[in-house]
């Protein structure tokens, strides 16, 4: 390889998984500034890679979805050790050893926790649109 070929090649870039070659610069004022890094930060992105999805067109997905997916993996955890005790319950103390509106008690919490489950993928689907 001689050394012609080798300056004709444009440099590599280290970040990110694809090499941009290219640059835009955008001027702002300070508010905007704030602003634009404000929202870039609420989506979990740099203001680069933040600028270049609007730009782009392509779709946003803000942390806060994921925080919300977060909470529903702990609520899923909560769902499910509220069915294991059921579960439990209906396989060695069935009619015995539980008072009825111990029972109950399990299934107002079963369902209060269905309820808070619906309510935060409700919340995630509305605040996409």
């Amino acid at each position: 390889m001689s050394s012609e070929t080798v300056a004709d090649e444009p440099k590599k870039s280290s970040r990110g998984t694809r090499p941009r070659r290219e640059r835009i610069e955008v001027w702002v004022d300070a508010q905007e500034k704030v602003e634009l890094t404000r929202k870039a930060a609420a989506a979990g992105m740099s203001s680069a890679a933040f600028l270049r999805a609007v730009g782009l067109n392509t779709p946003i997905q803000a942390r806060a979805d994921l925080e919300a997916v977060l909470e529903l993996v702990k609520v899923n955890g909560d769902l499910g050790r509220v069915a294991g005790l059921l579960k439990l319950w209906l396989a060695e103390k069935r009619g015995q050893g539980a008072r009825p509106v111990d029972v109950e008690k399990v299934m107002i919490e079963f369902r209060r926790l269905q309820t808070l489950v619906v309510g935060i993928m409700s919340a995630i689907v509305y605040a996409r649109k």
